[in-house]
């Protein structure tokens, strides 16, 4: 795997380099380059990640956990050095308290439904922030429902920022866990929740912090967070679908009933009685995405190898050269305006349907993300359909923040 060489030997990335990583990006889509800005729905894969991929299935495919044999031994090292990776890049304090699993979603499903599953009743409470993805909305929802529990919402500012006022009041003994997202995914907010967790651990409630939009952008310390349980997803941070981690406590962890039931998280079963593994395997029910979690660490590795500190100062440059550009354009509006934001920007111009707006830029190989983005609720609090999002990655560059200007006054001068 010869890029990881070359990333090493930097002093400081050089944008134009890394980008030769990422087979995608050399491609053309109506005779010009690709634009790609649509980094929070998923980021592009560079070659690092692919030969993982490719050497898993070519080189030493087999399952885990189970076998004697050669093959066997050698995938189930490759996929437990992935989970140390992972621990390493977040900095748990155990490697069993990562938890691999099919994306944020899942991770959140299961905390969801193992959590309230042992420690919801009747009249209890779950809190969650009005700018949630829908998959931590839902799953509260329904884990809510079935234990007569009820949801509350932290209000969101018209800036798009939490009401943390409003959120000390909701804070009350009748909390059983917060549930909060580390940056919006549609608004590219990034919230206080250093001060969420803190406050709710005074008052001895657990959190589950979303960091799907999070973990690719911004350095994650878990034990400097001190969060209870951290979800994200491999393809937001340049790995395969289908992935993901959940980090819990592992006081948690050992305290929460299992999420599914077979292969690896059983240690004995009897028809009259099943005992359940120890962790991490207690919550890896069958035949885990082998290649997936391999591969998830080959990401990770080269995320470290550029630094994510490096890769924050890069994006953090680039997004805040693209809202001083997309703020000179006429009638255009913010669709959020934190004063700390990363990843994303969401905007409207004038009267243009954020769909149309999206198709002309498509024609421009200018690719960027129109709708609700999983999130309704921060659509509804605006008054309006959804957005046009351009959200970052450490290889966009400020020459393509000057197409996207031009390519949304054409479409100005096309619609208005």
């Amino acid at each position: 795997m010869t890029n990881a060489v070359h990333i090493a030997e930097m002093v400081f990335p050089d944008v134009e380099k890394l980008r030769k990583d990422f087979p995608l990006l050399q491609t053309q889509l109506y005779g010009k380059p690709l634009i790609y800005l649509d980094n929070a729905a998923t980021t592009q894969k560079p070659q690092y990640v692919l030969d993982a991929l490719s050497q898993y299935y070519t080189q030493y495919n087999s399952n885990v956990h189970r076998g004697v044999h050669a093959l066997s031994q050698q995938a189930t090292e490759a996929y437990e050095v992935a989970r140390r990776k992972i621990a390493g890049f977040i900095n748990a304090r155990h490697d069993h308290e990562i938890i691999f699993t099919k994306g944020t979603t899942n991770g959140i499903n299961l905390v969801a439904a193992s959590f309230g599953k042992k420690f919801l009743s009747a009249g209890d409470e779950v809190l969650i922030s009005a700018m949630e993805h829908h998959s931590n909305i839902v799953p509260w929802q329904m884990i809510c429902e079935e234990k007569g529990a009820i949801l509350k919402v932290i209000p969101i500012s018209n800036t798009g920022e939490l009401v943390m006022d409003a959120f000390d009041s909701l804070l009350t003994d009748r909390v059983k866990i917060v549930a909060v997202t580390y940056v919006s995914n549609s608004l590219g907010t990034v919230n206080p929740v250093s001060e969420i967790i803190r406050k709710a651990h005074a008052a001895n409630i657990p959190v589950l912090i979303d960091a799907a939009q999070a973990i690719q952008h911004i350095p994650v310390d878990v034990q400097k967070l001190d969060a209870d349980f951290l979800a994200f997803s491999g393809h937001k941070i340049y790995g395969p679908t289908g992935t993901g981690v959940l980090y819990g406590k592992e006081k948690w962890l050992n305290e929460i009933p299992p999420y599914e039931g077979g292969g690896d998280m059983i240690k004995n079963v009897t028809f009259a009685k099943t005992t359940y593994n120890e962790l991490p395997f207690k919550f890896e029910a069958g035949t885990p995405h082998i290649a997936g979690g391999i591969v998830l660490g080959a990401a990770i590795e080269y995320v470290q190898q550029i630094g994510i500190t490096a890769i924050q100062q890069l994006e953090e440059e680039v997004v805040a050269y693209a809202y001083e550009r997309l703020s000179s354009i006429p009638s255009l509006r913010f669709i959020g305006d934190a004063w700390h934001r990363s990843g994303a920007i969401s905007f409207l111009v004038g009267n243009i349907h954020p769909f149309d707006m999206g198709e002309i830029l498509d024609k421009q190989s200018i690719a960027v993300r129109t709708g609700h983005h999983c999130t309704q609720p921060v659509m509804d609090f605006f008054h309006i359909p959804g957005t046009v999002r351009a959200s970052f990655a450490f290889y966009n560059t400020k020459a393509e923040v000057d197409a996207l200007i031009t390519g949304i006054e054409k479409a100005k001068r096309m619609l208005e």
